[in-house]
């Protein structure tokens, strides 16, 4: 029996419950090739896979895929939304107070750990998101 084959970005829009487009192919890809993305960032990316789309279909693009859970949007403070395609492992990051630099860090105990609030006021907590703040190693010896 051949092994199985991962899904393509169309068949994931569509298993998703979204239209396949190729701009939404597109923004996921660009978010998926690169990390922490901005959204001029991811703008200029798809440009350069499909030619022109305006601003505002990046966003509507993007709010979809975050909908959908195929791209996740982190929101450190003092910095624009930016976007990875690494989605659905509970991950962290890392923030550099001086450059913005964003790393993923894995959860530092295990398996989604910080899911357990010590008082959950009676939510029922489906994500944590836990950012780490200080200079990364450039700044840090500059």
């Amino acid at each position: 029996m051949p092994a199985s084959r991962p899904p393509n970005t169309a068949e994931e829009l569509r298993g998703a419950g979204l239209r396949v487009t190729a701009a939404r192919v597109a923004l996921l890809e660009t978010v998926r090739d690169g990390a922490h993305l901005g959204v001029e960032a991811i703008a200029s990316g798809v440009r350069a896979r499909v030619g022109h789309i305006s601003l505002q279909a990046v966003y509507e693009g993007l709010h979809a895929l975050t909908t959908a859970k195929l791209v996740r949007r982190i929101e450190p403070p003092g910095s624009p939304a930016l976007f990875e395609g690494r989605v659905g492992d509970n991950h962290h990051h890392l923030v550099c107070r001086s450059c913005g630099v964003v790393a993923d860090v894995d959860c530092a105990t295990g398996h989604a750990p910080c899911l357990t609030a010590s008082d959950d006021h009676g939510f029922s907590v489906d994500e944590a998101e836990v950012i780490y703040w200080g200079l990364c190693p450039a700044c840090s010896t500059a």
